[in-house]
């Protein structure tokens, strides 16, 4: 029997799972790696580091799973989105701690280029707003700061990509510099109309062409990794949220999901033609498998999402674990008036501003860590709430349910509470592995181990819906207050 290795590479661990014929997981190894923080709003990590641990748990997923590399039918990728990485193209060296995409230190380059009246011109293009989570401007920094690159970039000396460029690059020691449609996407360099690298951008970035991957389609025999004496094809590749997309089974416009992982990334499948958002979300490429039609999406990020209960764990250290936060919070019945908006890194969709900070607001004497920790789940449901009106008035459609995955997806009174202020029903799968998930069923499709992407949606199931339970009124009464709260978190840190 022929089994899919998914590797499913994230912001703070690595992560390869095997799955079976039944979309089943059958192994799953995982490895945390350092996060590092050189200055306030900067993140990085180390390439090595992540290529280390992502081998580390391959080799550990096919060893609990008793299976031999000869044993697997293809590998799919998924990845963290946007985080950015050059390194020598003759030695595969890394030349510089990768860029993550939490990362703020080009804020004041996205500034300048608004200034200037750039930031249509990029929308148009890219469906991307003009901000320092994409990699355009991670990539010009690099080359403006690391001593010598750019002259070596010049020389085509030097290679830049998103994790999804560094893995294959790995896997096919070298043979192959490529990257998928999707987090090509993601860069702020690449036209979603035209599908092509956009030369305009390049030069406003000021970035070599010859530094780019070549751009694949998320499903198809995209290259061979080779280790072990053996080669396997890499047949499937995206973004970790368009995985996700995939591996929910939302194959056709007007399906959702969101994914509770870091942050939040609300994404509805738009078509074969991408949706202007006029409420500052993104439009983004799904997929694209094969020769088919590339598909489209429109996303909502959330830069904190998950991340704000493992600040609770690690820094105010008020619970011990990331699931102890659903037990503390349930001691009482409401935030006690209580509003915490986790700007750490600025906000996202819709309102990206890069120097809104944290605030927790509505503090009295009679506060406890019980309305700290509802607050703070409250916060998560919350921000994805916004983004959620603002797709629903973009497309003029409701959204009738929301598909949910990612680990905080686990948490009960989190969906419960996603529900009572989204008014619809939550839906969350038996399988919420849909990250790795979608790029295996990517892979899979692509070597003929599934059939069609109808049978694997007909084997999408239910684990348990959520449904709303408060009022309009209460409902609304909240997201004012949260409203208010937000305003007061906004661009705190230029003042």
């Amino acid at each position: 029997m022929a089994f899919i290795l998914s590797l499913d590479q994230g912001t703070t661990s690595s992560r390869a799972l095997v799955f079976d014929a039944d979309s089943h997981v059958v192994a799953m190894a995982q490895q945390e790696f350092p996060q590092r923080f050189p200055q306030p709003g900067w993140v990085e990590h180390d390439p090595m580091a992540i290529w280390s641990t992502q081998m580390a748990v391959l080799h550990g997923a096919l060893a609990k799973a008793h299976l031999r590399l000869r044993d697997i039918a293809a590998i799919g990728i998924t990845n963290q989105r946007e985080t950015t990485l050059v390194w020598d193209k003759k030695t595969g060296a890394p030349l510089a701690p990768a860029i993550v995409w939490q990362d703020r230190r080009t804020a004041g380059l996205c500034d300048r280029l608004r200034a200037q009246g750039f930031a249509e011109t990029l929308r148009a293009k890219t469906g991307l707003e003009l901000d320092a989570y994409f990699s355009a401007s991670k990539l010009q920094w690099l080359l403006d700061n690391v001593s010598g690159l750019r002259a070596r970039a010049e020389r085509g000396e030097i290679a830049f990509g998103t994790v999804d460029s560094w893995l294959v690059w790995q896997l096919t020691r070298g043979r192959e510099h490529l990257t998928d449609i999707s987090n090509a996407s993601r860069t702020l360099l690449y036209n979603i109309h035209d599908q092509r690298w956009d030369d305009e951008l390049l030069a406003l970035f000021d970035i070599p062409a010859t530094m780019l991957p070549r751009v694949v389609p998320s499903s198809g025999h995209l290259a061979e990794a080779e280790f072990d004496g053996e080669r396997v094809p890499i047949a499937g590749i995206a973004g970790d949220q368009q995985a996700a997309l995939f591996g929910q089974a939302c194959h056709r416009p007007g399906l959702a999901k969101n994914t509770y992982g870091t942050g939040c990334f609300l994404l509805r499948h738009t078509g074969e033609a991408p949706v202007t958002s006029a409420h500052r979300l993104i439009s983004t490429i799904a997929w694209q498998c094969g020769n088919r039609s590339t598909q489209y999406a429109l996303e909502g990020s959330v830069f904190i999402g998950g991340a704000v209960v493992q600040w609770l764990r690690d820094g105010l250290k008020i619970i011990r674990n990331a699931a102890d936060i659903e037990a503390l919070a349930q001691k009482v019945p409401d935030n006690g008036g209580v509003y915490f908006v986790p700007a750490f890194a600025g906000l996202g969709a819709p309102h990206w501003d890069a120097y809104a900070r944290g605030a927790i607001i509505g503090l009295t004497r009679g506060t406890q860590d019980t309305h700290l920790a509802r607050a703070a789940l409250e916060a998560i449901a919350l921000q994805s709430a916004d983004m959620l009106e603002a797709m629903n008035r973009d497309t003029g459609e409701a959204l009738t349910e929301l598909r949910v995955d990612g680990g905080a997806a686990a948490n009960n009174l989190l969906m419960q509470i996603q529900a009572d202020f989204l008014g619809v029903p939550v839906v969350r799968p038996k399988n919420q592995e849909t990250t790795a998930l979608g790029a295996a069923q990517l892979a899979g499709l692509a070597v003929g181990y599934w059939r069609d992407a109808e049978t694997l949606a007909a084997r999408w199931e239910v684990d348990r819906v959520f449904e709303p339970t408060l009022s309009a009124d209460q409902r609304e009464t909240v997201r004012a207050q949260w409203r208010r709260a937000v305003e007061r978190a906004k661009g705190w840190e230029s003042a």
